[in-house]
């Protein structure tokens, strides 16, 4: 059977953040540390999407958890002590990359032991506007779920745990079964919304490969969640694309301040039609705790907003 390693977190690196958390209000994660679990591979995530996605491999062959809280950008995330004890406990770390965790590597360098699969890799992009890189959100497409996150889960586990290989395939085929029914579904109620109203205008541009997929123009504020983003110019210019084009309704996001989009709607009196979730899940009660969940609500949200 095969047994997890543990090793001991680079004492250094905690008590440096640690020391640097003190007085501060650092909000500690919104979910439990892992806990040893002989026999099952520990497997930590940056964010809860890529969680839940991954304990639909893993299934009863290991414990999953994730880094960033739910409620929190990604992008913004600061690292606090438990984070390098995850890290340190577990036996890979699945981030998605692109840019999407730019802190990750100020926990790698200090817990070099744990390997990093990046599960975006192999997928095909699309570029940011006036930036360089790509955007990182290809989860919104679910094809790109099925072909490239699974596949890459599943190599990686199959790797570290050879023995579990039929029940992990097995479970990746029952959620790509799955996943396959979500895409056919979103295809289908999105054609509920008129063509010349498919257009998504959020805070921050995170549904363009959602937009590419399923036949919607997005916009944002901003292409890509920044400490320096928000500009009055940008805000202008949001403003000029939803007159100019007409916009039924604009959205919010659960990771985002909303006083940006509260902004453009005052200036264009356009209203906000509802919020989407982009980097995390939902709360329990929220029916957005999954993957599927979250999906399923923003294309709800989505109708609702511009149908």
């Amino acid at each position: 059977m095969f047994t997890p390693k543990r090793s001991l977190v680079v004492v250094i690196a905690v008590l440096f953040l640690g020391l640097s958390m003190i007085g501060c209000g650092a909000k500690q994660p919104a979910q439990p540390d892992i806990e040893p679990k002989s026999g099952g591979l520990q497997v930590v995530t940056s964010i809860s999407i890529l969680a839940d996605i991954t304990r639909k491999v893993v299934g009863d062959r290991g414990q999953v958890t994730y880094i960033v809280p739910i409620g929190e950008a990604p992008e913004h995330y600061e690292p606090v002590p438990s984070d390098f004890q995850k890290v340190s406990n577990a036996d890979i770390l699945f981030a998605n990359g692109l840019g999407l965790e730019e802190w990750l590597g100020r926990i790698v360098s200090n817990v070099t032991h744990t390997e990093v699969a990046y599960l975006t890799e192999g997928a095909p992009t699309i570029p940011l506007v006036g930036r360089d890189g790509a955007d990182p959100h290809l989860w919104f497409n679910v094809k790109l779920v099925t072909d490239h996150y699974i596949s890459n889960i599943l190599n990686a586990l199959i790797r570290l745990d050879p023995e579990g290989e039929k029940v992990y395939r097995r479970n990746a085929e029952l959620y790509t079964a799955r996943l396959q029914e979500l895409d056919a579904w979103v295809v289908d109620q999105v054609q509920q919304i008129a063509p010349d109203r498919r257009v998504i205008v959020t805070t921050e541009n995170a549904f363009k490969y959602f937009g590419e997929a399923y036949g919607f123009d997005t916009a944002g504020v901003w292409e890509l969640n920044s400490h320096g983003e928000g500009t009055p110019q940008q805000i202008s210019q949001i403003v000029d694309l939803v007159r100019e084009h007409r916009v039924p309704g604009v959205f919010i996001e659960t990771t985002v301040d909303r006083r940006y989009m509260e902004a453009v709607a005052k200036d264009t009196g356009v209203p906000i039609a509802g919020k989407l979730y982009t980097d995390a899940l939902g709360p329990e009660g929220s029916s957005a705790e999954t993957y599927i969940g979250m999906m399923k609500y923003n294309v709800h949200t989505l109708l609702k907003g511009l149908r």
